[in-house]
């Protein structure tokens, strides 16, 4: 177990539903073998997401009785504006109901199609923001994100090297132009891992060179902060808080998906520095969202949204909350488990290339260990990494390991919790011989894995 003692206390707690392994069978069954299609109370341990997920706070609870409801000029908006620009230095905020609609208002006041967005490695969701805009997704991660085994500290970084070279071939006369660059921090595409300053700083420069606006996807900035604290020589000197500031710093502004390190069950921004910038944004806002002043949220999600932005960069939290990740990972890797190295700030990440090697890509490694893993115990996973190719035209990332995500909720479970959740993988990466492979029975067009339905191979 883990030394010290957790920075909290629960005073409520959320019975959790059990079920048989006859029930199981049943029910992932009835959902076509998705995962995503299980009702909660199916579910003994849900890790699908780290989204939405936390526990909030009794100061965050308590601001949702303050919420101001105002339309416009509302006194919880200007919270969580002087909060945004407190923490990100960005003065110009537009709320959004959470991180995507944010990613879709950004990209459409910034882009044109027919030009390329450049990231360390886009998420699903931006990927298709991108692409439904009209525009092209370009992965450029380092090398070291593609070998499972590496134990390099920031696997998350973009390739600065490569990003120079995209820059001279896309920005001239001939190129089709760069709209941005979005560094994801942590890379959740690549297990979680974080980015480093010094690769942040590298990336400003380039792009200012060329021309070319800088964002940060910051849904989990203040996790990355930490790593950059423990592991950036240099940086261990520094505050959480200052680390933050200095990853803004080297943008043009940033997108968060505040439902991670915001600590929310739902709300999201967008915030820039200039104020030219800020009016390309504001009509997207107002056409897709709401007025500039609520953006998609209740006062009472603006409030406990400022709240949970200054406790997500308090040191006792996030050494407690990286802490039982690490914990976590740790757990599964003494026990010969193939997980990612290293261990990254909010899931556990499952290397399916060894964990089945007996699988190819095409027989769906990760849905099918996610489905066991489920039928075992009860525990709902994800998959990351590298999808299929779509029949469909839709971009997908290259080259990524193929992976199932156990995301760690914050503050909400326990090490016991993870413990069970421990056991079962390892019951099932004992008989790892005997799982089949899936196919697909029918899916969409785009964002395939959350709706399709799936069989087991004959």
């Amino acid at each position: 177990m883990r030394p010290g003692a957790e920075p909290f206390r629960a005073k409520i707690v959320e019975p959790i539903v059990l079920s048989s392994r006859e029930q199981r069978l049943r029910w992932i069954e009835e959902a076509g073998y998705n995962l995503f299609a299980l009702s909660s109370d199916q579910v003994i341990i849900d890790l699908l997401t780290d989204s939405g997920t936390s526990a909030m706070s009794d100061d965050q609870w308590a601001g949702i009785f303050l919420g101001d409801e105002s339309y416009a000029g509302s006194v919880s908006f200007r919270r969580l504006r002087e909060t945004v620009a407190r923490l990100f230095g960005c003065d110009y905020v537009v709320p959004a109901h959470q991180g995507r609609a944010a990613e879709n208002i950004v990209l459409r006041a910034v882009g044109r199609p027919g030009q390329i967005v450049a990231g360390n490695t886009h998420f699903d969701t931006t990927r298709n923001h991108i692409v439904r805009n009209g525009m092209r997704p370009v992965d450029l991660p380092v090398p070291e994100a593609l070998d499972p085994d590496s134990d390099h500290p920031f696997k998350g970084n973009l390739d600065v090297a490569a990003l120079e070279d995209l820059l001279q071939k896309e920005t001239g006369e001939s190129g089709a132009g760069v709209a941005c660059i979005i560094v994801t921090v942590t890379n959740n595409s690549v297990g979680g891992h974080p980015v480093s300053l010094a690769n942040l700083r590298a990336v400003r420069d380039v792009a200012a060179r060329y021309g070319v606006p800088v964002f940060l996807d910051a849904a989990r900035i203040a996790e990355n902060a930490w790593f950059i604290r423990e592991r950036e020589p240099g940086c261990g000197g520094m505050s959480v808080r200052e680390i933050v500031r200095a990853m803004a710093d080297c943008a043009d502004g940033l997108m968060m998906s505040a439902k991670k390190d915001g600590l929310v069950s739902m709300g999201g921004f967008a915030a820039v520095r200039d104020k030219e910038l800020y009016y390309k944004l504001a009509p997207e806002a107002v056409a897709y969202e709401g007025y500039l002043t609520y953006g998609g949220l209740a006062g009472r999600d603006m409030e406990a949204l400022a709240r949970g932005l200054e406790e997500a960069v308090q040191e006792e939290y996030l050494a407690d909350r990286i802490g039982q990740v690490e914990f976590f990972w740790k757990r599964l890797a003494d026990a010969g488990v193939p997980v990612l190295k290293p261990f990254g700030g909010h899931a556990v990440y499952l290397d399916m290339s060894r964990f089945v090697p007996h699988l190819t890509p095409a027989q769906l490694p990760a849905q099918a260990v996610g489905v066991h893993l489920y039928i075992e115990g009860g525990i709902r996973a994800g998959r990351a990494g590298a999808p299929r190719s779509s029949p469909h035209g839709e971009a997908d990332e290259a080259g990524l390991p193929e992976l199932v995500r156990l995301c760690v909720p914050r503050r909400v479970y326990s090490d016991q919790h993870l413990e069970y959740v421990a056991r079962i993988v390892e019951y099932v990466w004992q008989r790892r011989d005997s799982i089949r492979g899936l196919r697909v029975v029918e899916e969409p067009p785009v964002l395939r894995h959350f709706l399709a339905r799936y069989a087991w191979e004959d």
